[in-house]
C-alpha cells in the first residue's frame, strides 16, 4: 500500500513539474562525447519504474537531423550513439540545441527532450592564407597602418575569442579596432621609417591566439617588401591591385579603383590615369579606366576558358613639368562559373563483339574533357548499365569501354550502352554518349530436344506414311549455327521367328522416317503388334554451325495391340466312354488368340443349349463337365454349342460344336478292360523308349546348362515372338505354352488335364544380368517377354522331370484333380498369347 501511495505521488509530481517546465527535459554533452557516454538518466526523470522503459517501448524520434543520441533498452538512459560535432550540427549558432520527441506506450504519451551540445575548444584559430606580401614605400611615415585580414575560430563563445600578437621587430607593431561590425579590424602599425637600401625586406609571423583552455593558436607569415620612394612621383597606395570577377559578370561592373598621391603641390599633383598596356591584348576591348577617378570598369564579356587572368599596367602621371609618373599593376582573376558541359567521344569502335570474348577485352576507346577548370573540370564517368561493361581509366581524359563479364548472344543480342560523364559543378553538368554494341553468335549450342525420351504409342494397322509425332529440338543460336536437320541415328529391332516375318535384325529406318526440317516422325510401313511391340531408336538433331554441334532424343515407340485376330480353336481333348457323375470332366475346349493382354484373354459360354443341361463349361479354363449325373431322360446323344470370345473392343469370337454320346455300363467295362490291356502292353515299350531318349537329352541339358551359366552372358534383345507365359504362386513359378500341351484321356474314367511342367525357383546367377532383372524387376514389367536370369534351372527340371512325367501321362496316373487345379483353378491369364 505504502509503495503505490509513493507511486501515486511521484506520479502527480512528474505531471506538475511538467506542467510547470512545459513538458521538457533538458540535458547537456560536451561535443566529441565518446560513444555510450550517459547523458542523462530519461526513464528515471520521466518517472518510470525499474524494467518499464522497456516494457513501454521508451524511444526517440528524431526532428529532421541526425539525433546522435539513443535511448538504452534496458536501463532507459539516454547515450551517446554517433560523434558529437558542434560546428557540424549547428555551426556558430548558440546554443546548440538537439530537439527530441520521446514515445512512450501503454498509454502512448510523448514528452520532449531538448540536449544542449556545449562547445569545446576543438578548432584552432586559421588565417585565410599561410602567407600574405606587403608592399610599402620606404617614405611611409610612422604610424601608418595598413590593414590585415584576421584569422578565424570555428568554435563559440570564449573558445572563438582571438588576441593578436606579432614576432619582434623594430618597424612593426599589430593594432585591433573595434569597430560597430560583428569582427575587431587588425592593422599593421609602422612604428618607425622604413629604408629600402638598409632592408628591403621585412619577415614576420602574426600568431592568433583564442581563449579557450588550452589555448589553440594559428600563424601567418608576413612578408613585408619596402619601395623605392621617389619624392615628386606620383605614388600609388599599392603596387598591384587584385580583382576577382566571375567570367559571367555582366558590363558596366566596377574591377577595381585606383589611387595615387603626389606630395608636391598645386598643378604638380593633379593626376592623370590610363592603362598603359594590357596583358593579354585583347584586354583593350574589356577594360576601361576613367582618367579622373581611377575606376575600371568592364566593357566587354570574359571567358574563363580563353583567358583566366588579365594583367593592366596602370599610370599615374601629374600635371607637373616635366610630368613624372607613377605606376601600378592590376591583376584580374577571372572565376570560372560551371558554364561548360563535359564532352565524350568515341574514337575507336570494335563492333560486333563476339558472344566467346574474353574479359577485359577492349570495345571501345573514348575520350572526356571539360573546358571549366578546378571542380567545375572534374569529370566523373560511369557506364550505364553496370554490366557486362566498365569504363577503365588509360589515362588523363580518355577511358576504354571493356568487358567485364561473358557474354550470351542468346540471352542478350544487342546492348545498348551509354557513356554518362557528370563534372563537379553546382549544380552539375552531364553530357552522355550512347554506344549500340552488337553482340555476334558463335556456334556454342547444340540443339536440345524438349525430352531426353520421348514414348510414343502407335496403333497396330497404322497406314504408311502415318504421322507418329513430331520432334523438336531447340538451338538458341542464329543463322546457320541455329538451323537444325533430323535423322534417324541409330537402334532397330529383331524379328523372331514367330512374328512371320523371317529372323534377322531391322534398323529402325525400316519401320519409320523422320523429316529433317520439321522432326515430323512417319511410319512408313504398317506395324504389326504381333511382329513388333517395341521399337527403340535415337533421333539425332545437327545444326549447320562449323563445326557443327549436335543433340540426340531416344525414341521409344510402343505398338498398341488392335483385336485384329479371332480365337482360334484348337484340337479338343476328350474322355473316354464311361459313366460320368456330377462334376467330372468330359472333354476340353482349347483356343488360342495371336493378340496380347485383354484382346488375346478368352472366356468359354455354352451357347446351346440353354437352361438346366447336363453339362457345363468352364468360363476360362475351356473344360466341359457334367453338372449333374446323367439320366436316360437326357437321351443318347448331346449336342453342345461352345463359343469362345476374347476381351477385345469389339470383341472377336469362335465356335466349337461338341457331341457327346451316352453308351451303356458294360460296354463301356468291355471297352475298358480291352483298352487296359492294350494299353499296359504298349505302355511298357514305349516308356523303355522314352526313359532312353530323355537320359540321352539329360545329359545334352547337363552341358548346355553349364555352357550357359559360366560362359559369358550376352545381352538379351528385346524383340518379337511368341510369349511364354510366366505366372508366380506359393508353390513356385510354372510355365504354361501350348507347345507342351497334350489331351490324354483313360477308359476307366474321367478325362486328364493337360501335361504341366512345374520349374522351383532358381536365384539368377551373379553378375550383371541378375542386377538388371533386378533393376527391371524394381520398375515394372519388363517389354521383354523373355527371362534371361533363369534359363538353365527351368531347363535342367524339364529334361529330369520328363520321364516321371511320360510315364505317369502313359499310364494315367497324374491326379489333375487333387494338384493341378488347387494351383491353377480358374485363374484369368492376361499376358499370354492365350489360354490353352
Amino acid at each position: 500500500m505504502v509503495v503505490c501511495v509513493r507511486a501515486v505521488v511521484r506520479v502527480l509530481v512528474l505531471q506538475a513539474a511538467w506542467a510547470l517546465g512545459g513538458g521538457q527535459v533538458r540535458y547537456s554533452v560536451p561535443e566529441e562525447a565518446k560513444g555510450g557516454t550517459v547523458v542523462g538518466r530519461l526513464a528515471q526523470d520521466l518517472g518510470l519504474e525499474a524494467g518499464e522503459a522497456e516494457a513501454r517501448r521508451l524511444r526517440l524520434v528524431a526532428q529532421g537531423r541526425r539525433a546522435s543520441v539513443e535511448v538504452s533498452g534496458a536501463s532507459g538512459a539516454l547515450v551517446v550513439s554517433s560523434r558529437l560535432d558542434r560546428e557540424e550540427l549547428c555551426g556558430k549558432s548558440a546554443p546548440c540545441a538537439l530537439r527530441l520527441e520521446v514515445l512512450l506506450e501503454r498509454p502512448l504519451r510523448v514528452f520532449h527532450v531538448e540536449v544542449e551540445v556545449t562547445d569545446i575548444n576543438d578548432n584552432a584559430p586559421l588565417f585565410p592564407a599561410a602567407a600574405k606580401n606587403l608592399s610599402i614605400a620606404e617614405s611611409s611615415l610612422p604610424g601608418s597602418r595598413f590593414p590585415l585580414e584576421g584569422a578565424s575560430d570555428a568554435d563559440i563563445g570564449a573558445n572563438a575569442q582571438l588576441s593578436y600578437a606579432l614576432s619582434p621587430s623594430e618597424h612593426f607593431g599589430i593594432e585591433e579596432e573595434n569597430s560597430d561590425s560583428r569582427s575587431k579590424s587588425l592593422f599593421l602599425v609602422l612604428r618607425k621609417s622604413l629604408d629600402r637600401e638598409s632592408l628591403a625586406e621585412h619577415r614576420l609571423v602574426l600568431t592568433a591566439i583564442d581563449g579557450g583552455r588550452p589555448a589553440l593558436t594559428g600563424t601567418v607569415e608576413l612578408l613585408v617588401s619596402v619601395l623605392d620612394a621617389n619624392d615628386n612621383a606620383p605614388q600609388f597606395n599599392q603596387s598591384v591591385y587584385n580583382a576577382r570577377l566571375s567570367e559571367d559578370a555582366s558590363e558596366g561592373n566596377l574591377v577595381a579603383r585606383v589611387s595615387a598621391t603626389d606630395p608636391d603641390e598645386g598643378r604638380n599633383r593633379e593626376l592623370m590615369y590610363w592603362i598603359d598596356t594590357f596583358n593579354p591584348s585583347t584586354a583593350s576591348g574589356i577594360f576601361s579606366i576613367d582618367a579622373k577617378s581611377g575606376e575600371i570598369r568592364l566593357t566587354g564579356s570574359m571567358d574563363f576558358e580563353t583567358v583566366s587572368l588579365y594583367e593592366l599596367h596602370v599610370k599615374a602621371q601629374d600635371k607637373g613639368m616635366p610630368p613624372l609618373s607613377g605606376h601600378c599593376k592590376v591583376v584580374v582573376e577571372v572565376l570560372d562559373v560551371n558554364d561548360n558541359a563535359p564532352e565524350v567521344w568515341v574514337t575507336s569502335l570494335s563492333v560486333p563483339v563476339p558472344e566467346d570474348a574474353s574479359v577485359g577485352t577492349v570495345v571501345a576507346l573514348l575520350s572526356v574533357s571539360d573546358r571549366d577548370s578546378g571542380a567545375n573540370g572534374r569529370v566523373r564517368c560511369a557506364v550505364w548499365p553496370p554490366a557486362p561493361f566498365g569504363l577503365v581509366a588509360t589515362f588523363a581524359g580518355s577511358y576504354s569501354l571493356v568487358l567485364r563479364e561473358a557474354l550470351d548472344r542468346e540471352r542478350v543480342s544487342e546492348y545498348e550502352v551509354e557513356v554518362r560523364a557528370e563534372d563537379g559543378g553546382a549544380p552539375p553538368l552531364r553530357a552522355s554518349r550512347g554506344l549500340r554494341v552488337p553482340v555476334s553468335d558463335v556456334n556454342d549450342n547444340a540443339p536440345a530436344f524438349a525430352q531426353a525420351v520421348y514414348t510414343v504409342l502407335a496403333r497396330e494397322n497404322n497406314a504408311a506414311g502415318a504421322e507418329l509425332a513430331r520432334l523438336w529440338a531447340r538451338d538458341p543460336d542464329e543463322a546457320g549455327n541455329g538451323r537444325v536437320s533430323y535423322s534417324v541415328a541409330e537402334g532397330g529391332a529383331g524379328a523372331g521367328a514367330g512374328s512371320g516375318a523371317g529372323s534377322g535384325w531391322r534398323p529402325a529406318s525400316s519401320y519409320v522416317s523422320v523429316d529433317a526440317e520439321s522432326g515430323r516422325l512417319w511410319a512408313l510401313r504398317p506395324l504389326d503388334y504381333e511382329e513388333l511391340q517395341v521399337l527403340q531408336f535415337e533421333v539425332r538433331a545437327v545444326d549447320a554451325g562449323e563445326p557443327p554441334l549436335c543433340g540426340n532424343a531416344t525414341v521409344q515407340l510402343f505398338v498398341v495391340d488392335e483385336n485384329d485376330n479371332a480365337p482360334a480353336l484348337l484340337p479338343p481333348a476328350g474322355g473316354g466312354p464311361g459313366s460320368w457323375a456330377a462334376g467330372e470332366v468330359v472333354a476340353k475346349i482349347r483356343a488360342v488368340d495371336a493378340d496380347s493382354g485383354y484382346n488375346a484373354w478368352l472366356r468359354y459360354e455354352l451357347w446351346e443349349p440353354r437352361g438346366k443341361g447336363p453339362f457345363r463349361v468352364g468360363l476360362y479354363s475351356g473344360e466341359v463337365s457334367t453338372a449333374r449325373a446323367l439320366e436316360e431322360a437326357d437321351g443318347p446323344r448331346q449336342r453342345l454349342l461352345i463359343v469362345v470370345r476374347d476381351h477385345g473392343e469389339p470383341s472377336r469370337s469362335a465356335t466349337a460344336t461338341l457331341s457327346v454320346s451316352l453308351v451303356e455300363g458294360a460296354e463301356a467295362a468291355l471297352s475298358a478292360a480291352g483298352g487296359a490291356a492294350a494299353a499296359a502292353a504298349a505302355t511298357n515299350v514305349w516308356l523303355v523308349v522314352a526313359i532312353c531318349a530323355v537320359s540321352s537329352l539329360f545329359l545334352l541339358a547337363v552341358v548346355l546348362y553349364g555352357a550357359s551359366r559360366w560362359a559369358p552372358r550376352a545381352a538379351v534383345l528385346a524383340g518379337p515372338g511368341p510369349a511364354t507365359l510366366v505366372c508366380a504362386s506359393e508353390v513356385g513359378s510354372w510355365s504354361y505354352s501350348q507347345r507342351q500341351s497334350r489331351s490324354l484321356c483313360v477308359a476307366d474314367g474321367a478325362g486328364k488335364s493337360d501335361l504341366m511342367v512345374f520349374s522351383p525357383n532358381c536365384p539368377p546367377p551373379p553378375g550383371p544380368a541378375a542386377e538388371n532383372e533386378n533393376a527391371s524387376a524394381e520398375k515394372g514389367p519388363s517389354l521383354s517377354p523373355y527371362s534371361s536370369g533363369t534359363v538353365g534351372c527351368p531347363l535342367f527340371f524339364y529334361f529330369f522331370s520328363l520321364p516321371v512325367n511320360v510315364a505317369m501321362a502313359l499310364n494315367g496316373t497324374w491326379p489333375y484333380s487333387e494338384v493341378n487345379r488347387d494351383l491353377l483353378g480358374e485363374v484369368p491369364l492376361f499376358q499370354g498369347k492365350g489360354n490353352q
